[in-house]
């Protein structure tokens, strides 16, 4: 099996302030300064209104979402995929608008439902790189009680 691992981003020079901003334990979004709407994954254009780079903008996210749908992987042969499984491939709605692909953490498939409120938190997948995934926001009950080492920050 070869080295390559399939959880690590593509940075490059437009990309740079969101993952800079995740090592950080920060979530970005890009918002619009025509339509006035966020939108992720992070693009040099407006998904909306098609306004140019110069119209928009980085900002902060909240952190805050909700979940919209998910499904519980329990195979997944790409590395490091296969250490993780079972995981909950997630879709969330972002408090500031947008959906986004991410995973659950720190809470048992059986737990999950639709519209439960989520919070961000950030898993290291390589030195200096972390990725955004989100766990029940406080005061969300679930069966699972350690956190994973993966998740931990």
């Amino acid at each position: 099996m070869s080295g390559t691992r399939y959880d690590l981003p593509e940075i490059d020079d437009f990309t740079r302030p969101y993952w800079d901003a995740a090592a950080e334990g920060r979530l970005l979004l890009r918002r619009c300064g025509d339509c006035g709407r966020a939108h992720h994954y992070p693009r040099e254009f407006c998904p909306h209104c098609w306004a140019g780079e110069d119209r928009v903008a980085w900002e902060a996210a909240s952190g805050r979402a909700t979940l919209y749908t998910w499904s519980v992987v329990h195979r997944n042969d790409l590395p490091p995929f296969g250490t993780r499984v079972p995981y909950a491939a997630a879709v969330v709605d972002l408090a500031e608008g947008p959906r986004m692909m991410t995973e659950v953490v720190l809470c048992d498939a059986a737990d999950l439902r639709i519209g439960m409120p989520l919070t961000v938190t950030f898993r290291e997948a390589a030195d200096g790189v972390r990725v955004a995934v989100f766990r029940p926001a406080q005061g969300q009950s679930s069966s699972r009680t350690q956190e994973p080492s993966a998740a931990r920050r």
